[in-house]
Parts: structure tokens; C-alpha cells; sequence
């Protein structure tokens, strides 16, 4: 039996403060808990706000594309695509941030982003993909699953936020070759849900 998922995913052509302070809230929670997203902890509240307001003015000039998930109790994760490349790299995009608050860990949420912000990706026309994660992470095997291909790892990339380092490994998506997701959507659902009842930390962190 299918049941089906009590968040909805969505773009966000502009971003309003009300946003900006409810994807701050995710990203001091996956902070806390130990998700390496370029912050060190504490991540105060004023730093994660000032980076979602970069962020919103990234959307505001179509060089990002944000997506988010929320449930009855607000944003529970969210994803964005980065289209402000070198102009010789057209048909390729960044995947960076996707962050899911704890309340809604384990319940499919990070794949249904994945896979919205692939189909945000052919809409855009972008048909190549790279993202980083830390290796061995939770997010590192969600990618595996949905068919992201490994390029390699880097060891000591990065500082987890209470600190000892940790490598990173580095994935690319060809849009242009079939769907390997078939078998994850047809047993988590569609991305667009309706909302219904509220509800280890995941990485996607190639800008700052």
C-alpha cells in the first residue's frame, strides 16, 4: 500500500523573509546535527540568515534555482540548482544544499528533492549535473541509489561542524541517458504531494 507523503515540494520564484527565516531554521538544524553544509557549529542565527538572503538574491537574477518541502509545520528541506556557470559550460548545472530538517529524515523526502530539482534541471535546459557529498554519508548512498554516477573521492576536504575532517566524493548525472529512478519513484510517489500529517544528516555543498 502506497501511502503518501506529507510533504509537497515546490520552486520558489522569489524568496520573502518569511523564507529566508524558515530555511535558516533547517540549516541550523542539520548543523546541530552534524550535517557538513560549509558551517561550523554553533551556526549562529544571523550568519544562516544572511546566507539565505545571498541566496534569494541568486533567485532573484535567475542564477539559482531554489526548491523547497514543506509539511504542516513549515519548510522541512529544500534543494537548489546553480545555473551561473562559465559560459562555455551551457548545458551543465550545480546541485548544492539539499538539506532535510531531522523531523522529516527517513521518510524519502531527500530523494523526492532529488528528483524535482532534476526535472527543474531539464527545464532549464541543463542536462549535466554535479554535486559533492561527504563520503560514505547518508547522502553519498542516496545518490548512489538514484543512479548518480561516482567520479572520485578527496580525503581532508572539509571540517565536519564539531570539527575532524572528513573527505568528500564527487557524482555527475546525465540527464540525456534514461531515468535510473524508475524503481525509487514508483515506490516513494510523486514529488508534487499534497500535504497532510507533519512528520543522519544529508550533504549537497559545492558552493558556500
Amino acid at each position: 500500500m502506497t501511502t503518501t507523503p506529507a510533504w509537497a515540494v515546490h520552486r520558489l520564484p522569489a524568496v520573502d523573509e518569511p523564507h529566508v527565516e524558515a530555511l535558516a531554521d533547517v540549516l541550523i538544524d542539520c548543523v546541530e546535527g552534524g550535517a557538513s553544509v560549509s558551517f561550523m557549529h554553533p551556526l549562529t542565527r544571523d550568519r544562516a540568515v544572511a546566507f539565505w538572503r545571498r541566496v534569494a538574491r541568486g533567485v532573484a537574477t535567475d542564477e539559482r534555482v531554489l526548491l523547497v518541502a514543506e509539511d504542516e509545520q513549515g519548510v522541512c528541506g529544500t534543494v537548489q540548482l546553480i545555473l551561473d556557470l562559465p559560459e562555455n559550460q551551457p548545458h551543465r548545472a550545480d546541485v548544492v544544499k539539499m538539506l532535510v530538517h531531522r523531523r522529516a529524515r527517513r521518510r524519502g523526502l531527500g530523494a523526492s528533492l532529488m528528483r524535482a530539482v532534476e526535472a527543474e534541471a531539464r527545464v532549464c535546459g541543463r542536462t549535466l549535473l554535479v554535486l559533492d557529498a561527504v563520503t560514505g554519508g547518508d547522502g553519498a548512498r542516496l545518490y548512489e541509489r538514484l543512479g548518480w554516477v561516482r567520479v572520485g573521492d578527496v580525503p581532508r576536504f572539509a571540517l565536519m561542524p564539531h570539527g575532524g575532517p572528513c573527505g568528500t566524493t564527487f557524482y555527475y548525472r546525465d540527464l540525456r541517458i534514461g531515468n535510473p529512478t524508475h524503481a525509487v519513484r514508483s515506490r516513494i510517489g510523486p514529488v508534487l504531494s499534497p500535504k497532510r500529517s507533519a512528520g543522519t544528516p544529508m550533504h549537497s555543498s559545492i558552493d558556500t
